[in-house]
């Protein structure tokens, strides 16, 4: 049996953004009079924490400062925004094949993201080849009180969608993440962008031979 429905677990699954994510805080920080500044492997280290606001109270905590983490927080959407105004966003390799396939085959799409409303629009409305309407759902992280790494935001995609766990395939690049889909019973595949590849991702998470595809909607359906 096939799944009946594939979802995209986040931003990082459609497009390499961490870099520009990572850039986009530092100018932030600037901005708001802070002497911080993510380097790579740090940032890398900071992304194991899901939640941009959350990276920044932390942050500031294990610092003993205190900052305006919203505030923060909003530059640095309005700076991801003009860089990516700058340099334009591009599907990762085998996403747009996979989302082509998918629809083909009558799966239900989802993007099932619990970032900010403002940054899912701008990704949406400037990754070529991909737009809103190809998703029969979108998350965002007002539909939920928890982020992931629970699975709040799996759970509201299946009952929008009327699916059980088992009629789902999700796609996460992160160990976070997939930990989430992996938490509401939803077969997941790992699909790690440039700061996460290396890293171990839960038990359970398929692990692909080769890069992402079409094929990938042959995994099995998983059992009831």
């Amino acid at each position: 049996m096939t799944h009946k429905a594939l979802f995209f677990g986040a931003i990082g699954t459609l497009a390499e953004t961490s870099d520009m994510q990572r850039r986009a805080f530092n100018a932030a920080f600037d901005e708001a009079g802070l002497s911080w500044n993510w380097g790579e492997t740090e940032y890398r280290e900071l992304l194991k924490t899901p939640g941009g606001k959350r990276r920044v109270r932390d942050y500031a905590d294990a610092r003993s400062q205190s900052v305006d983490a919203d505030e923060i927080h909003a530059r640095k959407v309005a700076h991801f925004k003009r860089i990516v105004g700058e340099e334009g966003l591009q599907p990762r390799e085998g996403v747009l094949a996979l989302i082509d396939a998918a629809k083909r085959g009558g799966l239900k799409l989802g993007f099932v993201t619990s970032t900010g409303q403002e940054q899912i629009d701008l990704i949406l409305s400037n990754l070529g080849g991909i737009d809103a309407a190809d998703f029969d759902y979108i998350g965002e992280r007002g539909k939920v009180e928890n982020s992931k790494p629970a699975p709040d935001i799996y759970q509201d995609a299946l009952q929008a969608l009327s699916l059980k766990a088992e009629d789902a395939l999700a796609i996460e690049d992160t160990p976070e993440s997939a930990e989430a889909a992996l938490a509401a019973g939803i077969d997941c595949v790992a699909f790690p962008g440039g700061d996460a590849r290396g890293r171990n991702f839960p038990e359970g998470t398929i692990i692909p031979d080769g890069p992402l595809g079409p094929e990938l909607l042959n995994q099995p359906q998983a059992a009831e």
